[in-house]
């Protein structure tokens, strides 16, 4: 998955051809409903049928629509966010004056599901907007909010011993309301992605006036209110029950399962795991409750335990639907890697996925760095792209485009280490040619000369991913090598004009004659492993 709203939305051919050419499977694409919607500034809900996509301002649905018929005609997946803020007329009460363009406020269900209906249906193969003589293709890719437990996203957050009070309870109204929206215009089979939740739980400062509407909750305890458990996962009861719109009293599991079915058979539940300067078998944050990568299993511990409470053995996938590093350069934060250390942290967190069955997708955020506005949090913006903002490439572009990561470098004389990697690209040049693809595993001794190929792999893997053992005759470096198709002319990278030849980064080896090394086997599949 990959995240670029921005230059999709404003130059779509040329953007999602540059992520064809990365290989990009599908292509997460925010929907927001406040720019969508009519008179989104104005307290008075203006007459119109909110369930119809031709009842909203023409012009709010253009966008999107070049975007879908051009990711239709690259074969790319979207996945459309349907996200807050929410027009000011579908908020509750309550709001402060100032926080009213920012997110949303205890936001109308009923509201939230007739713009999902309208989405759905707009976006349902079979309709043709006003002046056009052909269908919009169809989204069947949906996620429902992002980061509701982020009070900038949905507010008012507000904690209240033993639980948290409002934003979850908020949220599983707009998951019920946006399933059955979906459900209505045609998407009843389609991806529905729930939760998407930032990875920790942190608070404004405590002076602010608006400190207990702007609480971040911690991921793993909205999950828990949002499915009305207590923290040792017990139904809540009584007045803790009520506070959060669960049931106060033992009305079954079934009832609730009933009442609730996204929280049971959506496709996934999103995180987004970022660790921010660490690499992902390491945590930023020591909260019980936060879900950064490495902590990803307590995610998962957790939703078995919920689907158990109430009488399912359903293992929900985990959708990684934001992820990337902030790098300096060129946020000049001490605390940020570098891009080459990110480079090799990106690679090392796909690797874990691929060996973790129950995480669905891998996931970059964004494509290009924002602007350098400081902010409170980063010093020049959230700089995760791959693409510095003049647009050259960083390490992490490259690495991004051609993975490798190799879980143990040291070797003994006659023994193999493992070399696993990805040619992102060879999904679409085998789709457009027809052609086995391969790659090459290349090594040079020491860190200099030439480098010659060791083995070549043929990519049999849809993703193109590949996993082999590989036998060095030294101490040296180790790249992969793939070339992109002569024959089709819209793979190569608008980005990198000219790279018909591309490379991975480097890793270097050491192969030690003289000492006993143990065994270098594959790591265990259990997550999360250790380089």
């Amino acid at each position: 998955m990959f995240q670029e709203d921005l230059q999709v939305l404003a130059h779509p051919q040329r953007t999602l051809q540059t992520l064809r050419s990365l290989g990009v499977d599908v292509v997460r694409l925010n929907v927001p409903w406040a720019s969508i919607a009519p008179d989104p500034a104005s307290p008075n809900r203006p007459r119109f049928n909110a369930s119809d996509p031709g009842a909203y301002p023409p012009g709010s649905w253009a966008p999107f629509d070049r975007a879908v018929r051009q990711a239709s005609v690259d074969g790319i997946v979207l996945d459309f966010l349907l996200s807050g803020g929410a027009p000011l007329w579908a908020n509750g009460p309550g709001e402060p004056r100032s926080e009213r363009a920012f997110g949303a406020w205890d936001p109308s269900a009923t509201a939230y599901g007739q713009f999902v209906q309208a989405v759905g249906t707009r976006y349902s193969g079979t309709y043709t907007p006003a002046g056009k003589s052909s269908p919009l293709p169809r989204v069947d890719f949906w996620e429902v909010w992002s980061e509701p437990n982020w009070g900038p996203s949905l507010q008012p957050q507000l904690s209240l011993d033993p639980v948290r009070v409002d934003a979850a309870r908020e949220y599983r109204l707009l998951v019920d309301a946006a399933w059955s929206a979906l459900h209505r215009a045609g998407h009843g089979g389609d991806t529905v992605v729930i939760g998407g939740l930032s990875p920790r739980g942190i608070t404004v400062p405590p002076n602010s006036a608006l400190a207990a509407a702007v609480d971040v909750s911690g991921p793993l305890a909205f999950t828990r209110t949002l499915y009305c458990v207590d923290s040792a996962s017990r139904p809540l009861r009584g007045n803790a029950a009520a506070l959060v719109g669960c049931p106060t009293a033992d009305s079954g599991s079934a009832r609730f399962r009933r009442a609730h079915p996204a929280l049971f058979t959506a496709t996934g539940y999103g995180i987004h795991p970022y660790p921010i300067s660490l690499p992902p078998t390491e945590a930023d944050a020591a909260s019980p409750d936060t879900v950064e990568f490495s902590q990803i299993p307590q995610l998962t511990s957790l939703l078995d335990r919920l689907q158990r409470v109430y009488g399912s053995v359903r293992q929900i996938p985990v959708y990684n639907t934001e992820y990337g590093y902030i790098t300096n350069p060129p946020n000049p934060g001490t605390e940020y890697p570098s891009p080459v250390t990110a480079a090799r942290y990106l690679n090392w967190a796909e690797y874990l996925t691929w060996r973790n069955p129950r995480i669905a997708t891998t996931m970059q955020f964004t494509l290009y760095d924002g602007g350098t506005r400081k902010n409170a949090v980063h010093n020049v913006g959230f700089t995760t792209g791959l693409i510095f903002s003049d647009g050259k490439p960083k390490a992490t572009f490259y690495a991004y485009r051609m993975p490798i990561f190799m879980p143990a470098t040291r070797a003994g004389p006659d023994q193999s280490l493992e070399v696993w990697g990805c040619v992102r690209p060879a999904r679409y040049a085998y789709l457009d040619t027809h052609q086995p693809q391969y790659v090459d595993i290349q090594f040079r001794t020491g860190s200099s000369g030439p480098f010659r190929t060791l083995k070549t792999v043929r990519i049999t893997d849809i993703r193109g991913y590949f996993d082999v053992d590989v036998k060095f005759p030294a101490s040296g470096t180790v790249r992969l090598k793939w070339s992109y198709p002569s024959s089709d002319p819209r793979l190569p990278d608008p980005v990198a004009p000219g790279q018909a030849t591309i490379y991975s980064r480097q890793v270097y080896v050491t192969v030690r004659w003289w000492q006993a090394v143990p065994s270098t086997a594959r790591i265990s599949r259990h997550f999360p492993g250790n380089s």
